[in-house]
């Protein structure tokens, strides 16, 4: 048995190299949105591996065995469709694509790394108290809202639909049903049917 977290960090902190052998492999040296790609997801992959180890996440600390773990690591690779992709198909995007998708993913990385760090640091000091300022006061799961922008810039940029469809799956096959039993195991405590009244499950504002 292995903690989640071996697992993911693992695929993550290797997808810098994953990238950058697809642009080996293609001989994509001198494609601007293969390396703008690379800079995006080849650091955010070092950031996740960076806060596991900061301030992690307790629900990646539940120990899993093998099977899960091919599925863990199955799933994620199927996020690296959009590099295999600007890779193999020498994918240029246009320079307001790229400004674009890299303004979304640094909010993207903002909301889901400070409010990742607000929740640590408030179980760990404030155990037992429902969160319901900060970061999380128009969203109870803004933390998914920050990755939904990360990876929408991901996919974004392969200038495809097929990244669209596999961010579409996890979104709807797994995101919404996590915050959703998030939202019933919240339900314990007395204020949050008020809490929920003020904030969106998902999107800040609309959803």
């Amino acid at each position: 048995m292995f903690k989640q977290k071996y697992f993911i960090d693992s695929h993550k902190g290797i997808t810098f190299l994953a990238i950058l052998a697809m642009i080996a492999w293609f001989g994509r040296w001198e494609n601007i949105t293969a390396w703008t790609y690379l800079a995006l997801h080849g650091t955010y992959g070092i950031l996740w591996v960076l806060k596991s180890r900061i301030f992690p996440d307790k629900q990646w600390e539940i120990d899993k065995g093998p099977a899960y773990a091919l599925l863990i690591l199955g799933g994620l690779s199927a996020y690296w469709v959009s590099p295999f992709l600007i890779t193999w198909q020498n994918v240029n995007a246009p320079a307001w694509l790229i400004g674009l998708t890299i303004s979304m993913n640094i909010f993207g990385v903002f909301f889901h790394f400070t409010s990742d760090m607000q929740k640590y640091i408030q179980l760990k000091y404030h155990a037992g108290h429902l969160i319901t300022d900060g970061m999380f006061a128009h969203s109870r799961n803004i933390n998914y809202f920050g990755e939904l922008l990360i990876y929408l810039s991901f996919a974004l940029l392969s200038m495809h639909w097929l990244p669209l469809v596999i961010l579409a799956v996890f979104v709807f096959g797994f995101w919404l049903g996590f915050m959703r039993k998030k939202d019933k195991s919240l339900s314990r405590y007395p204020e949050f049917s008020e809490y929920k009244k003020k904030s969106k499950l998902f999107i800040p504002f609309l959803f």
